[in-house]
């Protein structure tokens, strides 16, 4: 039940409860996040009966989060929308192939929301997410800081789990991102890769047990894990659901965290006016600053390869929308 808006009460609103929105959902609320969690989806329904669930748990959750289900009006007091709305990748399908039909998708959604008066910060899950994430911007005219994906976040987990795993150490001292577009032109920054400090090339020449050969295959696994995972049981929603909470959290948490989301780039890495996965510090406005590693010339090459799939497909995408 809609309750009436309270000081400093941060409030997510999130827009499609599939499998993505729906696990986004159940991870805010077991992680205490939000004070507030509005569901929005088409099927009315579905997002009630979700809405039921979840408050249900309430006994069992670290706090007591006001959950309901709303409409669009509620966005105007929302700290942030996450879209998780939208067509979904199937078996055989990149995720640029997603394109104009999740465009068409998100110019009503973005336009019903500013219709509120929403003046808060968007999160955009949906594939393809950095082209997904640039079309919100547009559409919605706010700051290029406060219009942000997930980008590069759960590849650059997967790919921190996948090199723990080798190297039989804690994923939390695993140091390595994944940057470029979500998708099948992104790229590992090895020149930046660590294991507790020490550059992966290094760790390796110290150990016997280890190869670097190995890593090209380590690296291909994230790339592809999206591909397996949906050729197995249909779709992502835990791993993505999961980055999305730790997006949320440094946004509402203030935190001046270091994570790889979509964000505007204006001359960092080579980019100009296009989005895609880079280290970013995310706090409550959004993109602080984005960071910008030294890469090596084949990084570099490799990174405005994957800058250039993104523009080719994305303007095309957004010329047709304005015809």
């Amino acid at each position: 039940m809609k309750t009436p808006r309270k000081e400093k009460v941060n409030r997510v609103v999130l827009i499609g409860a599939g499998l993505v929105g729906s696990s986004y959902a159940f991870a805010l609320i077991n992680q205490a996040v939000t004070e507030e969690l509005v569901i929005i989806d088409l099927d009315k329904e579905k997002a009630i009966g979700d809405a039921m669930d979840l408050n249900h748990g309430k006994a069992f959750s670290p706090s007591s989060t006001n959950t309901w289900y709303g409409d669009y009006s509620d966005c105007v007091d929302a700290d942030i929308v996450c879209i998780c709305a939208g067509a979904n990748q199937k078996p055989g399908e990149t995720r640029l192939d997603l394109v104009e039909k999740n465009m068409k998708i998100f110019k009503g959604i973005v336009g019903d929301v500013m219709k509120s008066g929403f003046d808060g910060i968007f999160l955009i899950a949906t594939n393809p997410v950095d082209i997904l994430t640039q079309a919100t911007q547009v559409f919605s005219g706010l700051p290029k800081e406060r219009v942000i994906g997930s980008g590069t976040t759960l590849d650059t987990a997967r790919f921190r789990f996948m090199l723990s795993d080798y190297f039989n150490v804690a994923t939390q001292n695993v140091h390595a991102y994944i940057i470029g577009e979500h998708g099948d032109t992104e790229l590992p920054v090895w020149s930046h890769a660590t294991i507790g400090g020490v550059p992966i090339s290094k760790y390796i020449e110290m150990k016997d047990a280890y190869r670097a050969e190995d890593l090209k295959d380590l690296f291909e696994n994230v790339r592809d894990a999206a591909y397996h995972i949906i050729q197995k049981k249909g779709a992502t929603h835990y791993g993505i659901a999961m980055s999305l909470v730790r997006v949320t959290k440094a946004i509402l948490g203030n935190e001046n965290s270091i994570l790889t989301v979509s964000a505007n780039l204006n001359g960092e890495y080579g980019g100009h006016d296009v989005y895609a996965g880079v280290p970013t510090i995310v706090n409550r406005q959004g993109v602080r600053e984005i960071l910008e590693m030294e890469l090596t010339d084949e990084e570099q090459q490799k990174f405005d390869h994957s800058i250039q799939t993104l523009k080719e497909t994305m303007n095309p995408a957004l010329e047709k929308l304005k015809d």
